[in-house]
């Protein structure tokens, strides 16, 4: 597994390097779009639980295509592609991942961040295996990060920086800051598939 700063700097590199280039603009608007829905959604109290799991799922297609170089960065239609075969597949992992997370919380927090870690590549892998079950995929993402989590753990924390600068900008910034740790995390995940000798064959 490559270190951290590695993984940061592909993620700059993938999105452009400059935070104002389309490459990184258009990723930022996928995201603000995703969170328009996520908000409108909240008027009831089951949208963001019904949802969480399809935009979600749209996310990790749309930055892990753009990892992989197969999706060009003004194409955020292909979030949609990600979804569009496997709609009520990553709907139901999104709210039993969110139902398995909650119940560990409320037994106790170190188990809930433990399952959030465990369960964090399950959408990368909705992707990759539509044909996974739900639990199958939460499976698959908790062998792949066996031994992995305390790095994933530092690599979100080392975007704390990044997320003040972005709260000192009327937080409006977030959403570049959550571009950025969206690629991370689609690299993260490719480095887990090469580490655990699953390369990915187009």
């Amino acid at each position: 597994m490559i270190s951290n700063t590695e993984i940061r700097a592909r993620a700059r590199g993938v999105l452009g390097g400059n935070i104002l280039k389309p490459e990184w603009l258009f990723p930022v608007l996928l995201l603000f779009i995703i969170a328009a829905i996520s908000t409108a959604a909240g008027i009831t109290y089951v949208g963001p639980i019904v949802l969480a799991g399809v935009l979600s799922c749209a996310s990790a297609g749309y930055f892990l295509g753009r990892v992989r170089s197969k999706v060009r960065h003004e194409n955020i239609g292909a979030a949609l592609d990600c979804v569009r075969n496997d709609l009520t597949g990553s709907m139901i992992t999104g709210i039993v991942t969110n139902l398995i997370v909650a119940i560990g919380y409320v037994l106790l927090v170190v188990p809930g961040v433990i399952l959030s870690y465990s369960f964090a590549m399950v959408y990368f892998i909705r992707i990759d295996h539509p044909e996974m079950g739900t639990l199958e995929s939460l499976k698959e993402s908790a062998r792949l990060m066996k031994g992995h989590k305390i790095q994933f753990f530092l690599l979100q924390l080392s975007f704390i920086g990044w997320m003040l600068l972005a709260i000192m900008c009327i937080g409006v910034g977030s959403i570049w800051v959550n571009a950025y740790i969206q690629t991370a995390n689609a690299i993260f995940y490719e480095q887990l598939l090469a580490e655990d000798g699953n390369y990915y064959n187009a």
